[in-house]
């Protein structure tokens, strides 16, 4: 069967027609939700080539995001009298906020070529506390314990916000309508360089040096070199992220760009499926909606309190529930997720065919010359 069989096109006119139709007929919370999910796969994408593709243990994958939201705001604010900041176009300033967190990640490259497991996992740490400091602490950058707004993007002059006023079909299009299909695309741009880098070269690469690191250089394979390629390349997946992370939030604070925010990432890939493309999505989009739905349907499930009441809470029943299935995952689903839907996949093809009539002898003999 060709890779673009008449079923696979259907599926994907399929999948497109649901995405195009999301911002018609779902609320906003639901916009806001997708669009979390979409900037979690995109970071999730990223230190899944670190850690799932070429096994080398990042806890400070928050630090990126942080570098890529706050040099976004940086670059396209304006200047007040006690913020700093550049005024370049949006566009602009958010290629040069990946940029800035991909030299941030280059600057830790040679950490990350040379150390590997539990040690890196270790030392990536000190990036999480540094960042925590530094956004607390350069208020004319961060804007201290009150964050900074975040300016609209404009691309051409249409502005990803909710003025001037824009309706499609009787429906009010804002800022989360727009955002919802400049993130759609920005998803699936990375995700296909992800992929094309793992299907390629460098992701056999990659995967030698995780599987087989010595007999990765006995073949050629600069190990040193890839580790710390990919920790650059991881850390601008990251800071991507963050500058649609804070498009959507509209604000950045330095409280949500914690270790909590690392561990996170962590459970997505394993969660999802270790070193795939299609699994860091599956993670991401799981760990980043479940405490949203839980704090909307707190009322309605059981042991779960609304936040602020006596209880558990929705945000640290979802880190309970993804433990577990964490747990879960490693010890019965070494596939994750995807693992498990490939395998369900199977399964029916094999049930389709196993039901299906086989040929009768006169048809069979009517082929024979």
């Amino acid at each position: 069967m060709s890779e673009l069989s008449l079923p696979k096109i259907i599926g994907l006119l399929a999948v497109l027609l649901a995405f195009v139709a999301v911002p018609f007929y779902l609320e906003g919370f639901w916009l806001q939700a997708g669009l979390f999910a979409m900037s979690a796969a995109i970071g999730a994408i990223g230190i899944n080539l670190l850690t799932g593709a070429t096994g080398q243990l990042s806890m400070g994958h928050a630090f990126f995001l942080a570098v890529g939201a706050y040099a976004y705001v940086y670059f396209a604010a304006e200047p007040t009298r006690t913020l700093d900041g550049l005024g370049l176009p949006a566009p602009l300033a958010a290629v040069l906020a990946v940029a800035v967190a991909g030299v941030a990640g280059g600057l830790f490259s040679p950490i990350a070529g040379r150390l590997k497991g539990a040690y890196l996992g270790i030392a990536t740490l000190a990036l999480i506390f540094g960042g925590q400091h530094l956004l607390f602490n350069a208020e004319p950058v961060t804007g201290g314990f009150n964050g900074r707004a975040v300016p609209a993007m404009e691309i051409f002059g249409f502005a990803f916000a909710d003025t001037p006023e824009l309706v499609i079909a009787n429906v009010p299009f804002g800022a989360l309508e727009r955002l919802w299909f400049l993130g759609g695309l920005v998803l699936l741009a990375a995700a296909l360089f992800a992929r094309g880098v793992l299907r390629g070269r460098p992701g056999r690469a990659m995967n030698t040096i995780r599987d087989h690191e010595i007999a990765a250089g006995v073949m050629g394979v600069p190990v040193t070199r890839y580790r710390a390629g990919v920790f650059v390349l991881s850390s601008m997946y990251g800071g991507l992220a963050g500058v649609l992370l804070a498009l959507v939030f509209q604000r950045t604070v330095p409280d949500y760009f914690g270790i909590l925010l690392s561990l996170d990432y962590l459970a997505m890939i394993v969660i999802g499926g270790l070193g795939s493309v299609g699994g860091a999505v599956i993670g991401a989009v799981f760990v980043s909606l479940l405490p949203q739905l839980l704090t909307r349907y707190s009322d309605a499930i059981p042991l779960v309190a609304a936040p602020g009441s006596a209880g558990v809470s929705p945000s640290e029943a979802a880190r309970l529930l993804y433990g577990a299935v964490v747990v879960t995952v490693v010890l019965f689903l070494p596939g994750g997720l995807l693992g498990l839907l490939r395998s369900l996949r199977l399964r029916l093809t094999r049930l389709r065919f196993s039901l299906s009539p086989a040929p009768s002898p006169d048809t069979r003999s009517s082929h024979v010359p």
